[in-house]
């Protein structure tokens, strides 16, 4: 029998705790360790209507990236979004496990499998960079190299790749060969894509001042949106937990994606 406990180290072994920045939460965030699991669904997030998914399904464990419960509540009603999900999977019994910048930072983790995702060679962390317990370095962005190309074409190739309805960029006057990722809202480490000698940074939630400061920076700098730029890692993390569980059936969400539009 495999337990929710089980599935859980895991993560944790794909994502070890102490890679987590400080103000994150992660791990078992819902349910029981010892509860046994036949069926998981993966997802992005555990907003409600992935819940909803996991109890129509028969699910008795969801794992996601980003936690079901970031800010601590005052209250779980079914008056918002995040009480309704709570209670839903507690009344059917559902536990829910999330890997948010543990998996960020792994090595294999978000950004390893959004760079490979983008076609990068030669991937390496950049700095700053901080080593686990055994001395393995890990950290939050990456660095690799494409053939030279015209800005134009590698932001075909990212939009393609990620399968995103549009993107924002900045066109910092160079052509694309060095280029750094950070899944998610990691537009404020832009200073250290500049640093480590990138042309180029992808990431997402880049704010009006970012584009300005990467403009001057004279550095490409393209909004591939928060869900695109980490999504890709769910298959990547369903492929691993299903190998490791065979006798689990384990499920990407089919009901989860971007809730923005593009007119």
């Amino acid at each position: 029998m495999t337990t929710v406990g089980d599935i859980l180290r895991r993560v944790e072994t794909i994502a070890p705790p102490e890679m987590k920045m400080e103000w994150d939460n992660a791990g078992l965030l819902c349910g029981s360790r010892t509860a046994a699991v036949r069926r998981c669904l993966v997802a992005l997030d555990p907003f409600e209507a992935v819940c909803r998914e996991a109890a129509d399904w028969g699910a008795e464990l969801v794992v996601t990236h980003h936690p079901l419960i970031f800010q601590p509540p005052r209250a779980i009603t079914d008056e918002t979004a995040v009480g309704r999900g709570i209670m839903l999977l507690c009344r059917h019994g559902i536990s829910a496990i999330n890997a948010h910048t543990n998996l960020d930072c792994a090595p294999g983790g978000v950004n390893d499998v959004l760079a490979r995702t983008l076609g990068l060679e030669a991937v390496e962390i950049i700095p700053p960079v901080s080593y686990d317990s055994q001395g393995a370095a890990f950290g939050l962005l990456r660095r690799g190299t494409v053939p030279e190309q015209p800005l134009g074409e590698f932001l075909a190739q990212v939009k393609t790749r990620l399968k995103a309805p549009g993107l924002r960029y900045v066109d910092g006057g160079k052509p694309v060969r060095v280029v750094a990722v950070g899944g998610g809202a990691c537009a404020g480490e832009l200073a250290d894509a500049a640093a480590a000698g990138c042309d180029t940074f992808v990431t997402a939630d880049v704010k009006y001042n970012q584009f300005w400061d990467a403009h001057d920076l004279g550095i490409n700098l393209i909004d591939g949106g928060h869900f695109y730029t980490e999504n890709p890692v769910v298959e990547v993390l369903a492929r691993d937990l299903a190998a490791h569980f065979p006798q689990v059936e384990v499920r990407v969400s089919a009901r989860h994606g971007d809730c923005m539009g593009y007119f």
